[in-house]
């Protein structure tokens, strides 16, 4: 990787009086939250509704580390002539300052006075030098490298067109959620990095700043609210989820919501940057963000506050400020996403933090076939976890620049968000489900699931694969029987493309026979409930037992399926009853005219009942659905009208089904 945005940096209890005076910025620890002002039982005065309200959906006690720093504390520190106080975190229950003159006389005077304070336990150096946008020397920042080759040659028709984004998101099988409506609508992402750099003109993000999808921004470099004249790379991170140009460029959440933070200043590798990422990351949670997205890292500083870099041993997930604000956003229910870091080419080698905390999503980089970057950190971490968790495609990324341009970059910088944005759309799925449930889901969709290494962890995450599972996981079901008939019930997750099979074995029988079929509703994955019926007659009596088997992709090529539920009913009497109405209304006849077809047909159906749920689905030749619709009919004959002007010319297969079971499949010509 090359020396980017990823500013390595933890700690160290250096004090003061231990650096040299030159040093301007400090950060002061504090013992406790005595003398508070705000309470635990008065949260809305800190934390947002939509904070609350994520506490409540996954059982988030309160606890002290959300009470915010007591005011007076604050209060004491900004009395101090030449003090001025920069960024606040309640979680560390510490405060970065800015001194302003920085004479030996002023410096001592200032920390005499701070550590003659009761409540203060310690201060130290965090930063030589005022915040800028200049690169030093040496010291390079991911950016687009301009090649696009073999990224836009499998230009195909897709739900979004995603243009030169097509495959790496496809590599996720990302396509498929938002081809079921999971592109990231009601969630919200906080994205931590060093700058978004003219995101208020690049069209990518047009439809961003139209729908008002940026909810809010913050520098806490500067302390301001613009992020926009500051370094490109968050941009570029930004346009990974959040890009909106049909036919160019799609990115993996587009509908999302988002804060924009630039809590990294690209001029400088101080520890202050890492005290700002906790600060960051507490604002998504108190604003009720469900995700954050961060492309930093930590580990070495710029001089002279070399001395406090890390060593390998700090990469426990327990030790750096990094990593305990992160593991602390996790706790707050928040699903944290990091890139793993660039360093696989350098002496270092290893990932860096807050990557290695324990409950952080920790990403290396590949390429669009899926071989790692050499550049991609390498795990585990120091106390033996699996790192990174996770990879995406990093190595020629394609990104939408501050420019307007559409081009390509290397680093886990990219990979993150591209996940990030999958992550988002496949919790956007299951709310129910807390944020180490989807971390878990990514893990076991991984394409090295169950043989992990340390350059990509648990391997290339399949999110039609998480939803499928997380969907057996969700769904339930139940039977009752009455009357020689069977009544089986279901819950799960679905849209209409997307289809359940019954099945049902009987006393003295060894496999199960599939019974009726039914379909999903809605445009957009979500909870539904299903009835259906199993008549009984001539069935001796005994355990009857049912699976439900869905079918979340029924296409040929991409055909995805698997058993969510069994239910066993006990038959207590053998059934003879007799005389029962059809379920299909008395089929008479079922014709399609005219057949072979140019544009359109008509299915000529006759039946002695009436069928008050009729549907009718057209396939082609892989199982691609290309026409679904409903209808009833009273008794007799109907003539129920099909247009499929946009088909290609081929063979297609007409199913018509009444109240979920499948009355008869006919070929269809199109010529």
């Amino acid at each position: 990787m090359k020396r980017t945005i990823y500013f390595f940096l933890v700690l160290a209890a250096l004090t003061i009086s231990q650096l040299s005076q030159a040093q301007s910025r400090y950060l002061v620890r504090f013992k406790n939250k005595g003398l508070n002002t705000f309470t635990l039982a008065t949260p809305s005065a800190y934390l947002s509704q939509r904070s609350l309200d994520r506490r409540t959906r996954y059982g988030i006690a309160l606890d002290s580390t959300d009470l915010p720093v007591t005011p007076r504390y604050i209060d004491s520190l900004r009395a101090i002539p030449t003090v001025v106080v920069l960024n606040i975190s309640k979680w560390l229950n510490q405060v970065s300052i800015l001194i302003t003159n920085t004479t030996p006389a002023n410096i001592t005077a200032v920390q005499n006075k701070i550590n003659s304070f009761p409540f203060v336990q310690s201060s130290s150096a965090i930063a030589s030098r005022a915040s800028g946008n200049i690169i030093p020397a040496g010291k390079t920042l991911e950016t687009g490298d301009g090649s696009l080759t073999q990224r836009v040659t499998d230009m195909q028709a897709d739900t979004l067109s995603y243009g030169a984004s097509r495959n790496q998101i496809k590599i996720h099988n990302g396509d498929f959620l938002h081809t079921i409506g999971l592109r990231g609508q009601s969630m919200v992402i906080g994205m931590l990095d060093g700058g978004f750099q003219n995101y208020l003109t690049v069209n990518a993000f047009d439809s961003a700043r139209t729908n008002g999808q940026i909810l809010g921004t913050h520098d806490f470099v500067v302390n301001e609210a613009n992020v926009n004249n500051d370094h490109p790379h968050g941009e570029q991170c930004f346009s990974i989820i959040a890009g909106n140009l049909p036919g160019q460029y799609i990115g993996t959440a587009p509908k999302a919501s988002f804060y924009l933070f630039r809590t990294e200043d690209a001029a400088t590798e101080y520890p202050i940057e890492e005290h700002n990422w906790v600060c960051g990351a507490e604002r998504v949670d108190s604003a009720g963000g469900d995700v954050i997205s961060s492309s930093l890292g930590y580990y070495s500083y710029d001089a002279p506050l070399q001395a406090l870099g890390h060593p390998f041993s700090d990469m426990n997930g327990n030790t750096t400020m990094a990593a305990i604000g992160a593991d602390l956003a996790a706790k707050k229910g928040v699903l944290v996403v990091n890139a793993a870091g660039n360093e696989g080419n350098n002496a270092w080698g290893r990932i860096i933090t807050p990557a290695d905390g324990d409950s952080v999503l920790a990403v290396g980089a590949v390429n669009i076939s899926g071989v790692p970057g050499s550049f991609t950190s390498r795990g585990p971490s120091a106390d033996g976890q699996v790192k990174p968790d996770v990879a995406s495609v990093g190595v020629a990324t394609v990104i939408a620049n501050q420019n307007n341009g559409i081009t390509a970059g290397n680093g886990t910088s990219y990979a993150c968000p591209n996940i990030a944005g999958l992550a988002t759309c496949l919790w956007q799925g299951f709310q129910e489900f807390n944020n180490m449930k989807i971390i878990n889901a990514l893990r076991q969709a991984g394409s090295r699931a169950t043989n992990p290494n340390d350059t990509i962890g648990y391997g290339i995450p399949d999110v039609k694969k998480a939803l499928l599972n997380l969907t057996k996981e969700f769904s339930t079901s139940g039977g009752s029987v009455n009357n020689c008939k069977t009544t089986v019930n279901w819950t799960s997750k679905d849209v209409a493309d997307m289809k359940y099979e019954i099945e049902r074995k009987a006393p003295g029988q060894t496999s199960f026979t599939k019974i009726s079929e039914r379909f999903g509703i809605g445009s957009i994955f979500s909870n539904h409930s299903y009835t259906t019926t199993d008549s009984l007659i001539n069935m001796q009596a005994g355990a009857i037992s049912y699976r439900i088997r869905q079918i979340i992709d029924t296409a040929t090529a991409t055909f995805s399926a698997d058993y969510i539920d069994t239910v066993t009913v006990n038959l207590a009497a053998s059934c003879v009853t007799t005389a029962i109405n059809p379920v299909t209304g008395g089929i008479n006849e079922i014709v399609l005219l005219p057949n072979p077809t140019r544009s359109s047909f008509s299915i000529k159906m006759t039946t002695t009942n009436a069928i008050q749920d009729i549907q009718v689905r057209v396939t082609d030749a892989t199982g691609k659905l290309v026409h679904r619709s409903t209808h009833s009919k009273g008794a007799g004959m109907k003539i129920i009208p099909i247009s499929i002007p946009q088909a290609a010319k081929g063979k297609y297969f007409v199913s018509i089904y009444g109240k979920g079971q499948l009355i008869t499949t006919q070929e269809l010509l199109k010529l």
